[in-house]
């Protein structure tokens, strides 16, 4: 079967335009922080208050536009970028509308198809614009969920966000080291949408895993779990639990437990 290889075909082919949807997602984030007491604790990032997700959310903007705009072709040696962030917290708000107003003026300049040096899987410009859209739409869900709201995300969105999610998580590592942990005697686990004829199929392999890009709908795997496609990429960033009501799951439960202990990055 053919594995995930260096290029991120459904980044190329997306149906989501990532430069627009960052600015759209960050206008919710932004919309349902302006009033809200920045000090909330939000429960879906331990320790973090939203005055913390926001600043965070900001930073990764202004960080990857920084990249974008030296179209690196190496590991960026510094993580320094001047964020300019305001003294008080109560200007937050403004702040992140106004990364992602960095942001657009980053993408304006940069071909999403230039070879640039890149984490993940797609070594383009455009993995930068996608990694960012669910770095802020995750967030933006975070936000939303601590403030009591319920949120919304579109579905091609949404989906996109599965893929993206999943290609990459083999190139993770260095970051999220737990990942070495995900090895099996050729164990699968196929996730599905139920709003759609989407699919996913993960393979374990006795030296690492990553997804079989063949037809993930073919053949019976080990485990599978299903839902909306909200809340399947909800599932894959460790919003939701494999148990919860929303989703549906069937096969080697040992199987599971450990693929979601091991996954979050």
């Amino acid at each position: 079967m053919k594995m995930s290889d260096h290029t991120d075909h459904a980044s190329e082919s997306s149906p989501v335009d990532h430069r627009s949807a960052v600015a759209e997602e960050t206008a919710r984030f932004v919309a349902a922080v302006k009033d809200a007491d920045l000090a909330t604790e939000v429960p879906s990032c331990p320790g973090w208050t939203l005055a913390d997700l926001v600043k965070h959310t900001g930073s990764v903007q202004r960080w990857f536009s920084v990249l974008l705009r030296a179209r690196i072709q190496e590991p960026p040696r510094t993580r320094e970028v001047d964020l300019r962030l305001p003294d008080r917290e109560d200007g937050y708000p403004d702040w992140l509308a106004e990364s992602a107003s960095v942001a657009a003026d980053a993408f304006a300049v940069t071909d999403p198809n230039l070879p640039m040096w890149a984490w993940g899987a797609d070594q383009h410009a455009r993995f930068w614009a996608r990694r960012m859209l669910f770095e802020t739409l995750v967030h933006r869900v975070d936000a939303e969920v601590a403030l009591g709201l319920r949120p919304a995300i579109d579905r091609p969105v949404a989906v996109d966000g599965i893929d993206e999610f999943l290609v990459n998580l083999p190139y993770a590592t260095f970051f999220a080291p737990h990942l070495a942990n995900l090895r099996g005697a050729d164990k699968t686990i196929r996730f599905r949408t139920t709003d759609g004829g989407d699919a996913w199929l993960v393979r374990l392999r006795p030296d690492g895993f990553g997804l079989d890009t063949a037809d993930p709908t073919v053949g019976t795997a080990d485990a599978t779990v299903q839902g909306t496609a909200a809340d399947l990429l909800l599932l894959v960033y460790g919003r939701l639990p494999y148990e919860a009501e929303a989703l549906a799951h069937e096969g080697d439960e040992q199987l599971l437990a450990h693929w979601f202990a091991n996954s979050a990055f």
